[in-house]
């Protein structure tokens, strides 16, 4: 038997062995390093000898298949694939950074530093998921390979997900959605971003992905049909042209089609823009630039097919924020189906399919200056230096950071900036620079004055105005959506705030001192208590700058102190933790360690029902009912907020606090009812409303809390929220509203108003 095991091992080692040879050879900027690469799978293989992952696998081939992600899909060298071989051994073995460092270089040992997980925090508030993260971005910003080799590892985690347990599924595709795909967006890295939301979609919501792929499917050979119909026509004016070119055609993600549905509360069969082609072409050289000759391309088709004029996307003029450049416009095709038609180089094609490291590549050819992905890991390192201690915080900043969508704004001088949608006139002052942020007291927009919260749209020009006498007010915060301004903002504050909490505890202690009391944990419990504040440094904060009366502290003071020999012959006779504790008043004892948060449930996928003895909360944020696909928060105290799986507040608690994440299945006795809100639109007529309502009030698990209809120009749209016991009886009540003569759409609203 252990003959066999040791021969399984063998066979197992033998296949990695080939794996690797496989990769150098298939790679030809690895050749270079051949021998560090092989170095490190020998060290890696022998450290890892034995271990298997979840499912059965042996581990080593986890980390070649890492290294090819690196190599073949994103274009890295060498030194990034050695790293790849080694990202887990520091963590998971007895090997350390330091012997990494005499092994291979600074270089690999600082990569994979920044890949190794930290076992513990000392804060216990903070999040060890979030604290991880800003871990790797430090080292993200020294070296750009951290996150690079991090995206392959998680990409290939991904797509190995099925082995592991639910409630981690869960965990992993929403901290990946939410945000490793926007980071491999912003490094214009789309085929990885592609495949993570699609994966993260299909872990999240199963049914959902398995339905449009089935859907996809179903309907391949209509595709195909429709593309022909306007590839080969196409390829008859190229191939007269003498072009070289190859021309790819697919239906858009699975996660992207999902993504319009929801937004667009449409089925799929609506969504008319499905298809994509793509031409990628090698400039011939004939003394035109790459741009010019992609509009001659596009004026090929446009002659051919008639354009979706609102459809028209140039980013070979003014390339994306990630550095994406190509051209798209939207056809329509003989059968009268829309297809989007993207036109790029090979170099464009590189770039968008490899991101930051193609940009390397075609370094030399680009005009000198930072490119924008320089300049986001620049702001990115700003909000390190000046982050505080609070991880979660920092990493809701972050986030911030990653915006996938962008508009473009013009200075008075006609310089473009990039910004993220929503964006307001307070943003663009920070983003041109700090000083103009702190000082600006309005914007003129296309030559019109107006407030600092105005939210800007692409194309605007914006002016900022300033005076030398404004300084920054917290009311800003509520109108600043960027990373950066955001910042600079808590910068100030944070200074400002610090005088304050010091100003207050000096202000506390005199009047504590003039009363003769000490100062303990239960004293200040009892202080926060009576002024309704959560935390000792906001009530000192609060003191600092006046807000707080200690006039007022009288009643929570204690009234008389026992004197010394009461208390001395209290102790005494007291228990032997009482002994060792003389100098600490009985009154206000120090308990100042709070209370033990209630212990994790050991079951991770739990079952609740109306009936269930289980403390459950209902999240405001997305308000679901029985029979909606939910996890579960457990808060410190042990009561489990239930969230929608889809609630952006949930995709961001299994994000940054995935230890407190439980797979809750959530089932109705209809024992317990439940509110929801619902949106109808249509036309008006007389008495659809008295019909709609007459239709809910005949549902015997259904009551009626509240109506508000409005009409206009013969359209209607109305709110009507309900008591309902479960998805199963809304959804029979939609469909019986739907059928109503002039209504047009009933959808469930997200949340509860």
């Amino acid at each position: 038997m252990i003959d066999s095991s040791i021969n399984i091992l063998e066979e197992e080692e033998g296949v990695a062995r080939k794996r690797i040879n496989d990769l150098i050879e298939e790679c030809p900027q690895l050749q270079k390093g051949e021998a560090l690469i092989r170095k490190a799978f020998e060290l890696a293989n022998e450290a890892h000898r034995g271990m298997r992952r979840k499912s059965g696998e042996l581990y080593i081939f986890h980390p070649i298949a890492v290294s090819r992600i690196v190599a073949s899909e994103i274009g890295l060298g060498p030194t990034s694939v050695t790293a790849a071989l080694l990202h887990d051994v520091v963590e998971d073995t007895n090997i350390n950074l330091t012997d990494l460092e005499s092994l291979f270089g600074p270089k690999v040992a600082n990569i994979v530093d920044g890949l190794t997980k930290l076992d513990s925090v000392l804060d216990q508030n903070a999040s060890l998921q979030a604290e991880n993260f800003r871990k790797l971005l430090v080292s993200m910003i020294e070296d750009v390979r951290v996150i690079l080799v991090k995206l392959a590892d998680r990409l290939h985690n991904m797509r190995t997900l099925d082995s592991m347990p639910e409630h981690k599924q869960y965990r992993i595709a929403a901290e990946t959605l939410y945000i490793y795909a926007p980071i491999a967006h912003r490094l214009g890295l789309f085929a990885v971003k592609t495949e993570l939301e699609d994966l993260s979609l299909k872990y999240e919501h199963p049914q959902v992905y398995n339905r449009l792929q089935e859907k996809l499917k179903t309907n391949e050979a209509d595709y195909q049909t429709i593309i022909d119909s306007v590839a080969l026509p196409i390829q008859e004016q190229l191939d007269k042209r003498g072009l070289k070119y190859t021309i790819k055609a697919r239906p858009k993600s699975i996660y992207s089609i999902w993504r319009k549905m929801q937004a667009k509360n449409i089925p799929f069969e609506e969504i008319y823009d499905i298809l994509a082609m793509r031409i990628v072409f090698e400039p011939t050289d004939n003394g035109l630039d790459e741009k010019t000759q992609c509009w001659g391309i596009y004026t090929v088709i446009t002659s051919l097919f008639r354009p979706n004029p609102d459809r028209l996307r140039d980013w070979v003029s003014i390339p994306k924020a990630n550095g994406y450049e190509a051209l798209h416009t939207t056809i329509m095709s003989p059968s009268g189906r829309w297809v989007e038609v993207q036109i790029r180089t090979n170099r464009m094609d590189e770039i968008a399919e490899r991101g930051y490291a193609a940009h390397w590549k075609y370094k030399d050819e680009e005009p000198a200056g930072e490119n924008e992905i320089d300049k986001w890991i620049a702001s990115i390192r700003h909000m390190l230096e000046n982050a505080d201690s609070n991880s979660f915080e920092f990493f809701d900043e972050f986030k911030l950071n990653l915006f996938a969508s962008e508009i473009m704004i013009f200075t008075p001088k006609g310089e473009l900036k990039n910004m993220p949608v929503g964006s307001t006139a307070l943003d663009f002052a920070f983003e041109i620079h700090s000083n103009l942020g702190y000082h600006c007291i309005g914007a003129k927009i296309n030559y019109k004055l107006e407030p600092l919260s105005h939210e800007l749209k692409s194309g605007d020009q914006v002016e900022i105005i300033t005076s030398e006498k404004q300084q920054p007010k917290y009311e800003w915060l509520a109108f600043a959506t960027t990373a950066k301004a955001k910042t600079k903002l808590r910068e100030v504050f944070r200074a400002e705030r610090k005088e304050a909490v010091a100003k207050g505890e000096n202000l506390l202690n005199e009047y504590l001192q003039e009363k003769k009391v000490t100062i303990n944990a239960r004293l200040i419990k009892r202080m926060l208590d009576n002024y309704h504040i959560s935390n000792k440094e906001e009530l000192l904060y609060q003191i600092g700058k006046g807000a707080v009366n200690l006039d007022n502290l009288e009643k929570v003071l204690p009234q008389k102190s026992p004197n010394k020999w009461m208390k001395m012959w209290k102790l005494s006779f007291g228990s032997k933790e009482n002994i060792e504790r003389e100098d600490v008043d009985d009154d206000y004892e120090d308990d100042s360690s709070d209370p033990a948060p209630a212990p994790m449930p050991k079951d991770k996928n739990i079952v609740l029902s109306d009936e269930a003895t289980q403390s459950y909360a209902i999240a405001s944020c997305c308000t679901p009912i029985p029979g909606d696909d939910v996890v579960a928060y457990v808060e410190e105290n042990g009561t489990m907020t239930l969230h929608a799986r889809q609630c952006p507040q949930a995709i961001k608690l299994m994000s940054s606090m995935g230890n407190r994440i439980v797979a809750a299945q959530w089932v109705s006795h209809k024992v317990l009812s439940y509110l929801v809100a619902i949106d109808i639109e249509g036309i008006d007529r007389q008495g659809i409303v008295s019909e709609i309502t007459k239709i809910i009030s005949f549902e015997q698990n259904v009551k009626i809390r509240s109506v508000h209809f409005e009409a206009q120009d013969g359209v209607f749209n109305g709110t009507i929220i309900l008591y309902i016991h479960n998805t199963d009886d809304l959804q029979t009540l939609i469909k019986k509203v739907i059928k109503v003569n002039g209504v047009e759409s009933v959808k469930r609203k997200d949340k509860v108003e």
